[in-house]
């Protein structure tokens, strides 16, 4: 699944507060926990590993100048709930940039 993110802060802005606020990304899970690991392989890409209700799902996050795309790589068990998991990112993605 891949979801695109819009903005205006520019590439650097939207970076610093990725990694700024990053490590909120657990809370939005439901229930409000989640085992999240980030890392950052490059500048402008952020990988995530989330364990949550027993499934482990791996993100990218690569970061424009106007936009912030994110690649969720849903295991099938998960697949089903593609769309709610799409409005979520959708949602949460612009309050971790706001």
């Amino acid at each position: 699944m891949r979801v695109a993110i819009p903005h205006q802060l520019g590439k650097a802005e939207a970076r610093r507060r990725l990694q700024s606020r990053g490590h909120e990304i657990g809370s939005f899970m439901p229930g409000g926990i989640a085992d999240v690991a980030v890392t950052w392989p490059s500048q402008d890409r952020m990988a995530m590993n989330v364990g949550a209700m027993g499934q482990q799902v791996a993100a990218t996050v690569d970061i424009e100048e106007h936009q912030v795309w994110v690649d969720v790589q849903l295991p099938p068990a998960l697949s089903f709930f593609g769309p709610v998991i799409q409005g979520a990112i959708e949602q949460q993605g612009r309050k971790l940039l706001k």
